[in-house]
Formats: C-alpha cells, sequence, structure tokens
C-alpha cells in the first residue's frame, strides 16, 4: 500500500472515532471516600439529560481513603454544552472536595513521539495509529538520531533531527520546547528515546509523559542489561511503562508484563523478546491515556481497563 493510502486508512479510522465521540464526555475524579459520591455524580448527569455508559470506581480503604472514579456519558450537542455542564458540576465537586476533569472524547490529544536509534517502540505505535487502534493526532516525531526518518516522513509525519551532546543539551531542549509549543503538544511518548528529560519537562507535562524500560532496573543497569540478564540466568523479562518524574524510572507505573525464558535463550533471543514485550506494553499504556483511564495519586495510578 503507498504512503498516501497509508496516510488515507489512518485518517478515515480516526475521522469515524471522532463522529462516535462527538456525543462522548468523560469525568475523571478523585475525592475522600464517603458515602454519595457516585449517587451524586450519577444524579448530577441524570439531570442534564445525559446516559451513563460506563462507570468505574476503586477505593484505596473504605474508611478514610481515597474514591477514584471514571464515568463515560452521551450527551446531544455535548460540545455546545460542556462549559455550561463543567459550571454546573463545581457545586457537585466542591461539597465532595473533588479533584475533577470533565472532557469530550472526540479530540485526540496532540502527540509528540520521541525516538533514538531503536524503533521497534516507534513502529508499533505508528502501525496502530494507522489502524485506528490508537486514537492520537501524532504532530511530530524527535529524535536525536536520523534513522528512522524514512518510515516517519512517508507516513507524512513531521521528523525534527535535534542531536543531543553534554555541550548542547540546553540548546537542544530549548529548541524541542519550541516545537512541542509550536504544535501545541498534550502528549509525550518515549519510545526508546535515549536521553534523560531535565526537570524542566516534568514541569511543564506533569503524568503527559510516558517512558518505556525493560523490568530488569534497578537489577540489571548499564548499557547492556540483556546480556547481564543472560549472564545471571533470570528465567523472566518484562517491561514497564510508566509516567516520567524527576525519579529516573522511578515514576507511576501505568503498565507492565513479562514472559518465561529459559536456559536455551541467548543474548539475541531475549533482546528480540524484550523489544516485543516492551512495544506492547507502551502501546497499552498509551492506549489507556488516550482514553483518559490513568488516574495518579502519590507515585502510583489506578488505571480502569
Amino acid at each position: 500500500m503507498k504512503s498516501h493510502q497509508i496516510e488515507g486508512v489512518a485518517e478515515r479510522c480516526h475521522q469515524d472515532k471522532h463522529l462516535e465521540g462527538m456525543n462522548r464526555g468523560r469525568i475523571l475524579l478523585s475525592c475522600p471516600d464517603q458515602p454519595g459520591v457516585v449517587a451524586a455524580v450519577s444524579q448530577f448527569l441524570y439531570e442534564n439529560g445525559a446516559n451513563i455508559i460506563q462507570s468505574d470506581q476503586h477505593s484505596t480503604d473504605p474508611e478514610g481513603g481515597q474514591l477514584f472514579m471514571r464515568v463515560e456519558f452521551d450527551l446531544d450537542q455535548l460540545s455546545l454544552h460542556l462549559d455550561k455542564l463543567k459550571s454546573s458540576f463545581v457545586n457537585v465537586a466542591s461539597r465532595y472536595d473533588m479533584e475533577w476533569e470533565m472532557k469530550t472524547a472526540a479530540s485526540p490529544k496532540k502527540t509528540a513521539i520521541f525516538v533514538s536509534k531503536e524503533d521497534h517502540c516507534l513502529l508499533e505505535l505508528l502501525w496502530q495509529w494507522q489502524s485506528g487502534e490508537l486514537d492520537m493526532d501524532i504532530k511530530l516525531v524527535i529524535s536525536n538520531h536520523d534513522v528512522c526518518r524514512p518510515v516517519v516522513e512517508k507516513l507524512d509525519i513531521p521528523y525534527y533531527y535535534i542531536p543531543v551532546t553534554k555541550e548542547n543539551k540546553d540548546q537542544a531542549e530549548q529548541e524541542q520546547f519550541r516545537l512541542l509549543e509550536e504544535y501545541g503538544v498534550e502528549l509525550i511518548i518515549l519510545a526508546r528515546y535515549m536521553q534523560i528529560l531535565s526537570p524542566k519537562y516534568i514541569e511543564r507535562y506533569p503524568n503527559r509523559i510516558i517512558n518505556i524500560h525493560h523490568s530488569f532496573l534497578p537489577a540489571f543497569v548499564g548499557a547492556n542489561p540483556y546480556k547481564s540478564a543472560h549472564e545471571r540466568g533470570v528465567k523472566i523479562i518484562g517491561a514497564t511503562a510508566h509516567y516520567v518524574t524527576e525519579d529516573l524510572d522511578q515514576g507511576p507505573i501505568i503498565e507492565q508484563d513479562v514472559q518465561r525464558v529459559s536456559h536455551r535463550y541467548n543474548v539475541d533471543d531475549l533482546k528480540k523478546t524484550g523489544r516485543y514485550i516492551e512495544r506492547i506494553v507502551l502501546a497499552r499504556a498509551v492506549a489507556w491515556h488516550l482514553q483518559d483511564r490513568v488516574l495518579t495519586y502519590h507515585n502510583k495510578t489506578v488505571v480502569f481497563t
């Protein structure tokens, strides 16, 4: 299939999802757990003519804990009523001391993908985006290497090569920020981007930067963790997707997965298996973020799947 045909298929998939989500809204909230919260939210939506499609809630502790809730609802001409609906919901939220968001499902999040040399996670994201499984608006790809340019530009996605060294790190970061602001980026995906982001990124995009790494950390650190794992004779390997914080690879975990291996696996076998798990775990985490299924609390997440 030619690149313009691939792009056309992807565009049609996202247009279909946009039409489906025109009247679909979401409420995400957290508050001290107490009687009446679920009933108050449901009653509010009923009184405003909305139909609840899905409702999930979780309490950290039935007595004195924190309640987390995600509600999807349908309301005719939601975009016209959203501002008024938000204003009215303030009364409910203040009554229960809620932290909350209300949004439509119709607008895909404007996304930037950061990548270095390895392309397996990037390719998975692009494939799921083309097939309509990841409903996001990929604005650009940024890389500190130029090797992934052909596969990205083939899909008419802007590709920016910004080398990063110790000497130019601040300058490179400023160029990255300029591009992110120019494209109005809401979500950053680190698809095996082998650079450490500065605290300025976390300040600007809290809980909006998703990273993927092998689950050997911190047991197997360094440039060649699969070699170290092979030398130790590991029996399980895996990957972890998490939000980026100032503590390296210690942010709230969104998704993890593992696969059993045996003494018959050599280093290349481990790498191949690890790459497969990494790309699947990252894609899952991204999908759940795009669908507003992830709520953070301290250094943990509640993921309504």
